[in-house]
């Protein structure tokens, strides 16, 4: 190793140690940043909310989750008496709105078996809000404040005035003669609907768009935890699923602790930096040519296509059909956890959510199909009008 090497690695632990050290030095300022996770401690998570949740729905058996909706409650599906097993009331406490499409329409069948949907946030899916004929709008003020209370028609409601972590999302438009407002919020003499219940089949949808409410600030803040006990009193008493984010798994990476650390990430990060820029330099002039690898041939789909030509050829198109017909309701087995052996309306309208792909097209299909799959012979025009039909759903 020689002296200017030796001197560069110095430098470098000398900048190092200096970053951590000025960094350990400085006060940390207050992360006022939403994050609505369980494990975080500072003002708006929901670390306090995590502690105190078995309180707050006493008697009631909370599990908490952190897949997607749809991967927790279809696996909680029975399929044999075709409802769910997992009845009660599901909750979503987040900044906006991060749910799948394919979340979305499992809550929705969800509900309409007869459970409930709690969802906390300043955005809500715009495809559920067209479902249940709701509307939102959001207002900005030149003063980030504003109160907030339950709805009481027999005595004068208890304010809570908002500032940090506060929504000006509200409810501009609602279906009166279904939805009812539980809870408004007051920017001066404007009162807005912030807290709604709007049924979905046999069961309902409670829309509420102050997350901060669950938050550790307001939750330690004088007697505001008495607003969230108002908000959760109205979901019934029943189980609770509470999804947690997908964000809460925690990495598993030994370095996890420091690199969230501001000043050791920046130094790691660094010397990161210095090392690859240190082999880059080296390497031009000590790295071999490394000779060309031309990829491997996929013949997978040279083999399909020979086989598909050989039925074509051999005018074997039932054959054709049958194949087809198997990959497709293999396909709804596998990928869509869809049970094909009766293709009646239960199986149309559990493709039609979980695919979201047109009625009409997915009952065509389906008529195809039970045309088709017992002839013993079948023409070029059946092949095409069974390929074109199952073309349509994409699948």
């Amino acid at each position: 190793m020689n002296k200017q090497l030796t001197l560069y690695i110095v430098l470098l632990v000398v900048l190092i140690g200096a970053i951590i050290a000025i960094d350990a030095a400085k006060p940390k300022p207050i992360d006022w940043t939403p994050s609505y996770k369980i494990k975080d401690k500072k003002p708006l998570g929901l670390y306090v909310f995590d502690k105190e949740i078995d309180a707050l729905f006493e008697g009631q058996e909370v599990e908490k989750f952190n897949i997607t909706p749809y991967e927790f409650l279809d696996t909680n599906y029975d399929y044999d008496v075709k409802d769910y097993t997992a009845k009660g009331t599901f909750i979503n406490i987040s900044e906006k709105n991060e749910i799948d499409e394919e979340s979305i329409a499992e809550l929705m069948y969800y509900a309409e078996y007869g459970n409930t949907v709690f969802m906390s946030m300043k955005s809500f899916p715009q495809v559920l809000l067209d479902t249940l004929k709701v509307t939102t709008e959001t207002s900005y003020y030149f003063k980030d404040s504003l109160s907030v209370y339950i709805a009481k028609s027999t005595s004068k409601p208890t304010k809570y005035y908002f500032d940090e972590g506060v929504g000006f999302t509200h409810f501009s438009s609602i279906d009166t003669l279904t939805t009812t407002v539980l809870g408004y919020q007051e920017y001066f003499d404007k009162k807005q609907a912030n807290y709604i219940r709007v049924p979905y089949g046999n069961g309902s949808f409670l829309l509420h768009t102050q997350p901060a409410t669950f938050s550790n600030f307001y939750l330690l803040k004088d007697n505001y935890y008495e607003y969230t006990q108002s908000v959760l009193s109205y979901i019934p008493e029943d189980n609770i699923y509470w999804n947690t984010g997908y964000n809460e798994r925690l990495s598993g990476s030994s370095l996890r602790y420091l690199l969230s650390q501001p000043g050791f990430k920046s130094a790691y990060y660094i010397g990161l930096i210095a090392i690859l820029i240190f082999m880059i330099f080296n390497a031009k002039r000590k790295q071999r040519i490394v000779p060309e690898i031309p990829p491997v041939r996929n013949t997978t789909v040279d083999f399909a296509k020979t086989i598909g030509n050989l039925y074509y050829q051999e005018g074997n198109h039932h054959t054709i059909i049958e194949k087809k017909i198997i990959y497709f309701l293999e396909k709804m087995r596998t990928d869509y956890l869809i049970e094909t052996h009766t293709l009646d309306e239960a199986f149309i309208e559990k493709t039609h959510l979980k695919t979201g792909k047109p009625v009409e097209d997915i009952e065509k299909a389906v008529h195809l199909i039970k045309k088709y799959r017992h002839q013993f012979e079948s023409t070029e025009a059946e092949v095409i009008a069974i390929n074109k039909a199952i073309e349509k759903l994409r699948l």
